[in-house]
């Protein structure tokens, strides 16, 4: 028997060893990787009482179109009542309509609100709406920029001003409005 012949027999008990060791560690890599897919896909996933666990009421601002509609339809459906709010009251009522349309029981409140003008005076208004009601969601949508690709250089200034008075000043404003009254009522006991 060679001496290379007899190296390998010896190494041979080692091969079902780490072969095992490294299915073993690669079986823990796929069980994690469909567990994920499992818990991320929308079939999968146990659904979130959002009722229960945020309150009975939403806000959604910028909802008459795109994104913030979906958010207002989605919330509907899972059985939460809505304080939508935009700059146009005829889109707003159309879109309350609709709402009702697809889930009967969802309450609509509607603030017309045009946050690229001072809406100091809605925002209060939205403020003591959120003391009155169980709101527990804030999907701050509202946003607008200009219409075409430009450089930063070739927007002018109102534009730009517009763009900031509605993305980030009105948009905290509201955030900072409704907020304090939504953590004063998670911190109180729950009464169930």
């Amino acid at each position: 028997m060679s001496v290379v012949t007899a190296c390998n027999q010896q190494q041979l008990p080692w091969i079902p060893i780490i072969s095992a060791l490294g299915f073993l560690i690669l079986l823990g890599h796929l069980i994690t990787i469909v567990r994920w897919i499992i818990t991320t896909t929308s079939p999968f996933r146990p659904l979130k009482d959002l009722r229960s666990r945020y309150g009975s009421w939403a806000i959604v601002t910028g909802c008459t179109d795109g994104i913030g509609r979906a958010f207002a339809f989605n919330l509907s459906q899972k059985g939460l009542n809505l304080i939508v709010v935009s700059r146009s009251r005829d889109k707003l009522e159309r879109l309350s309509e609709e709402l009702l349309a697809v889930n009967e029981h969802t309450l609509v409140r509607i603030l017309a609100l045009d946050f690229a003008e001072d809406v100091s005076d809605g925002v209060r208004e939205l403020a003591k709406v959120v003391k009155e009601l169980e709101v527990g969601l804030l999907i701050n949508n509202v946003g607008v920029t200009y219409a075409a690709a430009r450089f930063f250089h070739e927007v002018d200034d109102q534009l730009w001003r517009k763009i900031v008075r509605v993305n980030i000043e009105w948009m905290t404003k509201v955030t900072r409005a409704v907020l304090p009254e939504m953590l004063r009522r998670e911190e109180e006991p729950s009464s169930t």
